[in-house]
């Protein structure tokens, strides 16, 4: 892992105002380090978001944003579908009250036992990236009497401007190049238990302006286009189009989700285009969604272990560090942490620090912050992490050094003085550490 970037200094504000989905104390009774997720919010970004896609569409909640399970049910109420990749977050997705034929398995590799599970659970959809594994699907299917429908993921040929993290355009373990379906088309038709039914085109990840979206939706459906026309010679129809999403959200630092209202009538304009009789029973346009949907809906509420002066600078250090949070974000999947770290109660000592914030992690590479604007912090004092309800406690590096987890609490901003919901860690439950 590469050193964190140096941090611009963040200003602090009241978190009980401006962070905190529920004054601090209604969590009086939740121990920290915790997550503190909001399941209003988890619905107010559902509602705009379905709102800002045409209807006829279908939204897919990818569980690898996270998969606890107050919010996967606040999802499935909402309409939502399951996407997942492994056995843990299929569980996870049955748990939580989703049929398993509302289920879209997906991921690069799959080994035949967790295809063998999905299936003896009932999940006949899946997500395939060569030939090779449609025909394990095929077989595996076969030994038991199924037939499975299948989506062929696409690697198109080109980056699309504009992606936050780029899913196409390289080389990579997502998916069918392009031009190797144009020059083998065979290669990717229909076996006897699995049947090609359509799609998947993810493009990127993480975009925040309509017109980056709009662009890539662009891109995707006149590869659909001309994929369509070469696979249908070989018996394969497409009923279904994944454009995959994209969707943005901030990620530990202060805001809300974009405004996409204008995307609902410029992909309207652009399906009548692109795909005919999408609005009368032609091929389904399903999106997919992690981060924007659950995203600004999760803070972290940590406590301060130490304050001190070490050559010159004010050091801070946290309960949790990058054990807790921003794990990923060293492999350069995330944006570099650098995160907006807010006082969760009126600071006690007057002044600021420009502060170095660390964790309690025993190497040097457990830092958060070296520019922090910070009130002036004492040993015991709170302080929190907004928006971190995506890619927070599920992607981080929680066995390192083994410190205790955070606990997750559920709050609903809804419904003011409700206790909050204090449950066992997501990963206990999925059995991914004791």
């Amino acid at each position: 892992m590469s050193a964190p970037a140096e941090a611009e200094p963040r200003s602090a504000t009241r978190a009980g105002e401006t962070v905190l989905p529920v004054p601090l104390e209604e969590l009086a009774g939740v121990p920290t380090p915790a997550y503190v997720y909001d399941v209003a919010e988890v619905r107010r970004s559902q509602a705009q978001l379905r709102a800002s896609l045409p209807e006829r569409t279908g939204l897919y909640y990818s569980l690898k944003a996270n998969p606890h399970p107050a919010l996967l049910r606040t999802l499935r109420a909402g309409g939502a579908r399951p996407e997942v990749c492994s056995t843990g977050e299929l569980a996870a997705a049955l748990e939580a009250g989703w049929a398993a034929g509302e289920v879209l398995y997906t991921g690069p590799g799959k080994r035949d036992e967790e295809i063998a599970d999905a299936l003896v659970r009932g999940v006949r959809f899946f997500s395939v990236d060569s030939p090779h594994a449609i025909e394990q699907l095929s077989r595996i299917a076969g030994e038991r009497g199924a037939v499975a429908r299948c989506l062929l993921r696409i690697n198109d040929d080109e980056p699309v401007p504009g992606q936050g993290l780029a899913m196409t355009g390289v080389a990579s373990q997502f998916g069918a190049d392009t031009s190797w379906v144009l020059a083998e088309p065979a290669r990717f038709a229909n076996r006897p238990h699995a049947r090609v039914v359509g799609l998947h085109l993810y493009m990127g990840s993480n975009l925040c302006e309509v017109d980056d979206l709009v662009g890539q939706f662009t891109r995707s459906l006149r590869t659909a286009r001309s994929l369509g026309d070469v696979l249908a010679a070989h018996g394969v129809r497409i009923e279904v189009l994944d454009l995959g999403g994209g969707f943005g959200a901030p990620f530990a630092k202060a805001g809300k989700v974009p405004d996409l209202r204008a995307l609902r009538p410029a992909l309207e304009t652009l399906f009548d285009e692109q795909i005919p009789g999408w609005r009368d029973g032609g091929p389904e346009v399903v999106f997919e969604s992690g981060r924007h949907l659950v995203g600004t809906a999760g803070t972290l509420l940590t406590a301060v272990l130490d304050v001190k002066r070490s050559h010159g600078k004010d050091i801070v250090v946290l309960e949790s560090g990058i054990n807790h949070l921003g794990g990923m974000a060293g492999m350069r999947r995330l944006p570099p942490l650098n995160p907006a770290l807010v006082a969760a109660q009126e600071p006690l000592l007057e002044g600021e620090l420009t502060a170095l914030v660390a964790g309690p992690l025993c190497t040097p590479l457990d830092t958060w912050a070296r520019g922090a604007r910070l009130p002036a912090l004492r040993p015991g004092d709170l302080v929190a992490v907004p928006n971190v309800g995506a890619y927070g406690l599920s992607a981080s590096l929680v066995a390192f050094l083994g410190h205790p987890l955070p606990a997750e609490a559920v709050v609903d901003s809804d419904r003011p003085g409700t206790p909050p919901e204090i449950s066992r860690t997501t990963l206990i439950r999925q059995g991914v550490i004791d």
